[in-house]
């Protein structure tokens, strides 16, 4: 069975609150249940976070390498345009993975269009909301699937 675990950055426990416009008024409870949902009928094990700490997620990516973790999903959230620790551990794991936008950061202010992930992700996907995980898990299901 393939393994899948999802990280999200900060202030994405306060989805459906903060931004709607740009973020949509769906929670991420709320989005990360139709992912699960998703992920069960293909037969995925999927597991998720939310972290604030730039040093518990880079404690959980580390974990993952540990699980033997197949792919992962990451919203670094505001760590998209700083983290160099995040990206480290990324690429100390050697997970492959998927890094998910609600927003469309190519449209938005300067700062936002810098990422230190995208060279080093399978893929990225960006500017569909909370839509964007499902697309990013059916994305790994392609890549997997003879």
């Amino acid at each position: 069975m393939i393994t899948i675990r999802v990280f999200n950055g900060p202030n994405l426990n306060l989805l459906g609150q903060r931004e709607p416009g740009q973020y949509g008024h769906s929670s991420l409870a709320e989005i990360m249940q139709g992912l699960e949902q998703f992920a069960d009928s293909c037969g995925v094990e999927l597991e998720h976070m939310q972290t604030n700490s730039e040093g518990g997620m880079v404690d959980a990516i580390q974990q993952a390498g540990g699980d033997g973790v197949d792919y992962i999903i990451i919203n670094p959230a505001g760590y998209t345009h700083t983290s160099v620790a995040i990206r480290d551990a990324l690429l100390a794991v050697e997970i492959p993975f998927v890094e998910v936008h609600l927003s469309a950061v190519s449209s938005r202010e300067p700062f936002r269009q810098i990422t230190y992930f995208s060279d080093i992700a399978i893929g990225v996907i960006s500017g569909f909301r909370g839509e964007s995980y499902l697309l990013a898990l059916q994305a790994i299901l392609n890549r997997i699937e003879p």
